[in-house]
């Protein structure tokens, strides 16, 4: 049994599809990542998950469960929207205490005061939640969330508006609390090189359709569009050598990092030494090609924009 499992789901909205025949399924103890652009159905297939909206077509189950219907199995879920779900004015303790009390534990105290060490807000457990930055709310949003040790707890957006700083902190907390806790994670985020770091597998949702299903290593991997990385004698032909690239057929895309070494995806496997031959052939001098992964980023871009949609 998968911990989440979604089969054939549809739901529209005044006459609109919102999702069409969606399909994928989440192992116990994943860290998935549920990707797509704003209005894909990313929040309203989390709210169809948790019992919160009905499908209108397919099933879907929690552990196993119909949410909508099965209100022991809820006991075992925990969620953060985009609100955290936190009160400004009640300090960080009492906030969690108050939820200890709707989630009916007993001597909650010693898990109350582990999570809010382990989100690092233990100096300000007394303060009011008021007087917090986006990212500590966030992070006690997650404690809120994984309170009760739920085996599946889904975060919607959990880094939107927090700076690079606050980010890097909630993705390393999301890793922490998913090794600690032995909880499958359900991670919708616009985030793409968080979700790399640190996702198992992957769902690509646009147009209300899953465009690529799969682990991170097998999508960025693919050996049907591979990758190369070029590093060139003299970086400063890198623009010219640029040009060259992207006027070949074979070529679907190519970019550059921060070591000025070109990027270049080829829809052809075999195309690797045409490629060479284009460059030595307009006098451009190579250091280096090595193979490369794709970043998810690309494949991101690839399925929404084939779709229509925008990040």
């Amino acid at each position: 049994m998968n911990a989440v499992e979604v089969q054939g789901l549809s739901r529209s909205f005044d006459g609109r599809d919102i999702l069409s025949d969606v399909s994928f399924t989440v192992g116990h103890g994943e860290i998935f990542g549920y990707l797509g652009p704003n209005g894909a159905g990313k929040t309203t297939t989390i709210r169809i998950l948790l019992g919160l909206l009905s499908p209108g077509s397919g099933e879907v189950r929690v552990l196993g469960r119909d949410l909508a219907v099965d209100d022991d199995a809820r006991a075992h879920v925990g969620v953060l929207f985009e609100n955290n779900g936190l009160s400004d004015r009640m300090s960080a303790s009492a906030n969690l205490t108050y939820y200890a009390g709707l989630y009916g534990m007993d001597d909650p105290e010693e898990r109350i005061d582990d999570l809010i060490t382990l989100v690092g807000l233990a100096e300000r457990r007394d303060d009011l939640v008021g007087t917090f930055s986006t990212g500590m709310k966030r992070r006690l949003g997650i404690a809120r969330a994984i309170l009760h040790r739920p085996e599946v707890v889904f975060l919607d957006e959990p880094s939107s508006g927090l700076d690079p700083g606050a980010q890097r902190m909630v993705r390393d907390l999301i890793v922490e609390l998913s090794r600690r806790e032995e909880m499958t994670v359900f991670l919708n985020s616009h985030h793409l090189d968080e979700v790399q770091r640190i996702c198992s597998s992957v769902a690509i949702l646009a147009g209300g359709r899953i465009r690529a299903f799969d682990s991170v290593a097998n999508l960025t991997n693919a050996s049907d569009r591979p990758t190369v990385a070029i590093d060139l004698a003299d970086p400063g032909d890198r623009n010219r050598a640029s040009a060259v690239i992207t006027a070949l057929p074979f070529v679907t895309r190519c970019d550059h990092d921060s070591s000025s070494a070109l990027h270049c995806t080829l829809s052809d496997p075999g195309a690797t030494p045409d490629l060479i031959a284009a460059l030595v052939g307009a006098n451009l001098r190579i250091e280096e090609v090595r193979r490369s992964s794709r970043s998810l980023e690309e494949i991101y871009l690839e399925h929404v924009g084939s779709a229509g949609g925008g990040v």
